[in-house]
C-alpha cells in the first residue's frame, strides 16, 4: 500500500472518530488524537520520500 493510500485511510478513520467525538463520545476523542498523530507521521514519511525523489532526480541530471 502506498503512503498516499495510507494517509487517505487514516484521514477517513480520523473523520469517523471525530464525528463520534462531536456527538459526545469522549473515548472517540482519544482515538481521534491518536489518528492525528498517525497522520502526522505518515505526512512526514511522504515529505522525506518526495525530498529523496527530488534529490535523486537532481543528482542524475548532474551526472
Amino acid at each position: 500500500m502506498s503512503l498516499v493510500q495510507t494517509l487517505e485511510q487514516e484521514l477517513e478513520a480520523f473523520k469517523r472518530e471525530y464525528e463520534k467525538f462531536e456527538r459526545g463520545n469522549k473515548s472517540a476523542g482519544t482515538r481521534a488524537r491518536k489518528l492525528l498523530q498517525d497522520v502526522k507521521r505518515t505526512c512526514q514519511e511522504l515529505r522525506v520520500s518526495i525530498q529523496g525523489s527530488k534529490k535523486e532526480e537532481a543528482d542524475s541530471q548532474e551526472g
